[in-house]
């Protein structure tokens, strides 16, 4: 709980800024909010998390930075810790449809699906509307074993075009082990941001572990051109040649044995 000890609960009157200040720290907690999207989108959480933690430093009212640490903290596995922070942040933000969603979605990783449908619905029911929103919808039907998933992705991306949707619902359905799903949307990530190449780690991801092999090298080495030596993309690359090569010896020793 290291990060938990770290993260500011509360806002506290005496640390309003003057108005001389404002406009200084408005700056401050924009360009932090701007950092943590774009280290987000390379798939670098570590980074995403302690940018969202400066953006609350600056102004502790910004949603954006409390559900984004909840969902940063998501993607690092730490679920439990995500999940009781959300309530800290919801003691602040009563009734907050994203901070909702985001207890949601850490309720689903630690495995209590019954309470997630229930915040879920309080998020879903709550003012305003969001892709986010749905997406959650969608991973508790997957947490659920519940059908409709698909529909709910789908209706995540018509309300947020953006590429980090798509990639971002195939993030789940790998993490629930739907791999063939999540082609489909980092699929849709890699169409709407060819020049991005986190998007395309996570199409050889999903490819490889569906058994596209000879998609997922493609995808992985569209990676690699985009950001050589990425250490992820090059170790994936690796295990799908060593993969092959091991299939491909037993396959010879087979056909041997079998013209004996």
């Amino acid at each position: 709980m290291a990060r938990f000890e770290h993260l500011e609960f509360g806002p506290d009157a005496n640390d309003r800024p003057q108005p001389a200040e404002q406009t200084r720290e408005a700056e401050d907690d924009s360009r932090a909010l701007a950092n943590a999207d774009r280290t987000r989108r390379r798939g670098q959480y570590e980074n995403a998390l302690r940018f969202y933690s400066r953006a609350l430093e600056y102004d502790k009212s910004l949603i954006a930075a409390w559900a984004g640490q909840v969902q940063m903290l998501v993607q690092l596995g730490e679920a439990p810790e995500a999940e009781l922070w959300c309530r800290k942040a919801l003691e602040l933000f009563p009734g907050n449809g994203e901070l909702l969603a985001a207890r949601a979605q850490a309720l689903c990783r630690v495995g209590d699906t019954p309470q997630a449908g229930a915040v879920c619905d309080a998020a879903m029911g709550a003012a305003g509307r969001s892709a986010f929103r749905w997406q959650v919808r969608g991973e508790w039907m997957l947490a659920g074993r519940q059908k409709l998933d698909e529909h709910c992705f789908s209706k995540a991306q018509e309300i947020d075009g953006n590429w980090l949707v798509a990639l971002e619902s195939a993030l789940i359905y790998l993490h629930y082990n739907f791999p063939s799903r999540a082609v489909v949307r980092a699929r849709l990530a890699t169409e709407l941001a060819p020049a991005e190449y986190y998007p395309w780690f996570v199409r050889g991801t999903a490819e490889g572990e569906s058994g596209l092999r000879r998609s997922a090298i493609e995808s992985l080495d569209q990676c690699l051109q985009l950001c050589p030596g990425n250490f992820d993309a090059l170790t994936r690359r690796r295990k799908l040649d060593a993969g092959w090569s091991a299939g491909a010896a037993w396959r010879a020793c087979r056909n041997f044995l079998r013209r004996r």
